[in-house]
């Protein structure tokens, strides 16, 4: 049964066919609200267009699958209302010429000018920034990132943050709009044996939270659902075996314009 906030998320036989072949295929995952799902494997295995395809942003090929009991592919545009991406290469990078501030403002003014109601966007403008305001530093908090400890605090540029700061950002700047599915793309990517222990709590307490996260890995934590791509493209069919040797993930623009999107 789904939460009033995580989303449960369920898939069987779900695979994503692209321009070079198979970027995944036959996954099943079945993870409750508030779960901490890493989808583990090495580089080009699909994993990407798999967080990408559980958030609505592809259409898978086949498969049943419902997050937080909207089904895909018809309901992807409702699933990405309810779902958030942190940091997806080619699709939510940082800017690396913004300064934290701006980034945050930004997300805080996209938020509110296309989810809020028209209540919201008719209440007067310190009551509008009050609430962009905790809502920031809400978002700061759940994702352990206090400002003030950057070289020039909100100021900072975002090339001048640490690998570890820079995730911290990016998930905070997802959660500004409290999503219930939270997508993370190279959670432990370029991170030393003890930023991957801190990315992992950081997540985990996210998931804690009430928040579902979807985290993409090259190594899973012994305590979170793990689905591995790298068994299930193209293994689900012994006819496609071949298929599976030459096919490497495609970047996102390849896969959106083969797939679509709703």
């Amino acid at each position: 049964m789904d939460s009033p906030h995580g989303a449960a998320v369920t898939a069987e036989g779900l695979g994503l066919r692209g321009p070079r072949g198979w970027a995944f295929r036959g996954v099943g995952i079945e993870a409750g609200p508030g779960s901490l799902v890493a989808i583990e494997g090495p580089s080009g295995s699909g994993r990407t267009c798999l967080l990408l395809a559980l958030t609505g942003r592809m259409r898978p090929t086949e498969g049943l699958v419902e997050i937080g009991g909207l089904r895909l592919p018809r309901r992807m545009a409702a699933v990405r209302r309810i779902s958030a991406l942190g940091p997806v290469s080619g699709v939510s990078e940082l800017d690396p010429a913004f300064t934290v501030a701006e980034h945050l403002r930004e997300r805080a003014l996209l938020q509110r000018r296309f989810d809020g109601s028209l209540r919201t966007l008719l209440r007067p403008r310190a009551e509008r920034a009050a609430a962009a305001r905790g809502r920031i530093d809400a978002a700061l908090e759940a994702a352990g990132l206090d400002p003030a400890t950057l070289p020039k605090a909100e100021r900072t540029s975002v090339r001048d943050l640490e690998r570890l700061e820079a995730l911290r950002l990016s998930i905070a700047l997802a959660l500004i709009g409290r999503p219930r599915l939270l997508a993370v793309d190279d959670a432990d990517l370029k991170l030393s044996d003890a930023e991957r222990v801190e990315a992992w709590e950081l997540l985990r307490s996210v998931a804690d939270s009430g928040t579902t996260v979807l985290a993409v890995c090259s190594q899973a934590p012994e305590d979170a659902i793990t689905v591995r791509t790298d068994t299930t493209a193209a293994r689900a069919n012994p006819l496609d075996a071949a298929a599976e040797e030459t096919t490497t993930e495609e970047g996102p623009a390849d896969a959106f314009a083969e797939t679509g999107r709703a």
